[in-house]
């Protein structure tokens, strides 16, 4: 079992106390441990990103995008060892966590080009003889809080734009997966990051929460995770001037249109459901189809999902991972059974998967169910697990309807070869992201990402988007002096 330290002031520190981390396929016994940091080691992280703030804000965009890009080349170099042990801790399959380091290094280079790119505007002014432009500037200390599921691409999502724009961080990593983080932070050092700019801080929350989110150094928090979660740290915000950038809960639901090509809709579908056995934010939990093709395409659905294989993350044969931890597990099969408890109808899957090896991991069949009313919790509730539901609707009206009735709205998907159909989805479903005949989930670096309603805040990530949470606009105005005057002075000159 590895012993892994954690970055603070730019040195590897431990305390003495640690948490085990283990790997969802087996979880008989731990692969490595991290620091329990206490209190008084995370006030010392921020303790840290105060003092590098100063120098950081001011350190050329050009060198920053050095570091970066440096970074980015270091994690391309170790995608292998890196995608290993973003299995190992989450078990997502091994082309998923290699397609997710490599995209936290997409990042890396995406931020480290915008950060040598204008950072300003130059504006009208009414008054003669002045000239006004705006500037943006980093804001401050910012607390990044990660989530288990994608334990690497959401941290460089969330960290490469504030440290490409000046500003220093505390990074919380899930208690779960704190490994991909760590690499990550790693990368940062050895490409010459400035002591303090990025600390890393891995604990239980209930030990180290108070110290997290009561600094008062903090100017903003960027946290990706469950509703409840997110709600608490707003609350927690309320009498601050702390902004909150959260990307929250998901139902997202693909419709499926009488003139849809039903076996393409029906792969799609399933990649976008299944993928990480469910465990995105974006991925597709409901179905809703038009009555014409529901018999036909819940069909074709339901091969897919048998020819999906169960097994471990770092087998190449496995297109269906555990999920993260016996908690996870636990939680989705008490979802399956409330759902059949409210009538729902099971048409694959629907269990739990002991056979062999899987009886020491958290394995949950690839479930598909029907016969659900919108009013049932399985309809309208987040399962973050491998489950769809598919609801049968007379007309795209209906559909539509299904789809927005919900708190939520991060990622909707139309499947439809008529273009007008496809248009009047994108105006009328109400989510931040929308796909037409391809999955809901997310989308490259440059995309501007994040939901409406429950499903976040305003404040969208990716893209140039992100720098709206990170940076201030600041407004200069110039007085020049008379065109007229200033010749008169020369002329006198001679």
């Amino acid at each position: 079992m590895r012993t892994v330290e954690v970055l603070s002031g730019g040195e590897w520190v431990a305390t003495g106390e640690w948490i085990d981390v283990h790997d969802p396929a087996d979880v008989r016994a731990p692969i490595a441990r991290v620091p329990a940091l206490a209190a008084k080691d995370v006030t010392r992280a921020y303790d840290h990103a105060e003092r590098a703030f100063a120098g950081w804000k001011r350190t050329s965009p050009f060198e920053r995008a050095r570091i970066l890009t440096g970074a980015a080349r270091l994690i391309r170099d170790r995608v292998e060892e890196i995608a290993a042990d973003v299995t190992a801790e989450n078990g997502k399959t091994l082309a998923e966590a290699t397609g997710e380091t490599l995209k936290s290094a997409d990042f890396l280079e995406y931020y480290a080009g915008l950060a040598r790119q204008g950072y300003g505007t130059l504006l009208h002014d009414a008054r003669p003889n002045h000239r006004t432009h705006t500037q943006r500037e980093p804001i401050g200390v910012i607390l990044v809080i990660s989530p288990w599921n994608d334990p690497l691409i959401t941290p460089a999502r969330k960290l490469a734009p504030l440290l490409a724009a000046g500003n220093t961080a505390v990074f919380k990593p899930a208690t779960e997966t704190p490994l991909a983080g760590l690499h990550f932070a790693r990368a940062l050092h050895e490409a010459g990051l400035p002591a303090g700019v990025l600390n890393v801080v891995t604990g239980r929350t209930a030990e180290i929460e108070e110290a997290l989110l009561d600094d008062p150094r903090i100017v903003g928090i960027t946290f990706t995770g469950s509703n409840a979660v997110g709600a608490r740290i707003r609350h927690r915000l309320a009498d601050r001037n702390v902004r909150f950038q959260g990307e929250l809960g998901g139902k997202n639901a693909s419709v499926v249109l009488r003139d849809a090509d039903l076996p393409a809709a029906a792969k799609t579908v399933v990649a976008a459901s299944f993928g990480q056995a469910g465990q995105r934010c974006t991925a597709t939990s409901r179905v809703v189809v038009e009555r014409p093709v529901y018999e036909e395409f819940t069909r074709l659905l339901v091969v897919e999902v048998e020819q999906l294989r169960i097994g471990p993350g770092g087998d190449p044969a496995t297109t269906l991972c555990p999920l993260s931890s016996p908690e996870r597990r636990d939680s989705v099969l008490a979802d399956l059974g409330r759902a059949v408890e409210e009538g729902a109808a099971v048409l694959t899957g629907g269990g739990p998967d002991t056979a062999g090896e899987r009886a020491h991991g958290c394995y949950v069949q690839p479930t598909v169910l029907t016969d659900v009313t919108p009013g049932t919790a399985i309809w309208r509730e987040e399962v973050f697990g491998p489950v769809l539901v598919v609801l049968a609707v007379d007309d795209f009206t209906q559909a539509v309807d299904a789809v927005n009735d919900s708190d939520l709205g991060l990622a909707a998907a139309v499947f439809t070869r008529d273009l007008a159909s496809a248009y009047r989805f994108a105006d009328e479903a109400e989510c931040g992201q929308i796909a037409v005949n391809t999955t809901t989930t997310g989308w490259d670096v440059h995309l501007p990402f994040g939901g409406f309603h429950d499903s976040g805040t305003a404040y969208k990530e990716q893209g140039e988007e992100v720098l709206r949470f990170s940076t201030r606009v600041k407004t200069v105005a110039v007085h020049i002096g008379a065109p007229d005057a200033a010749e008169r002075i020369r002329e006198s000159r001679g």
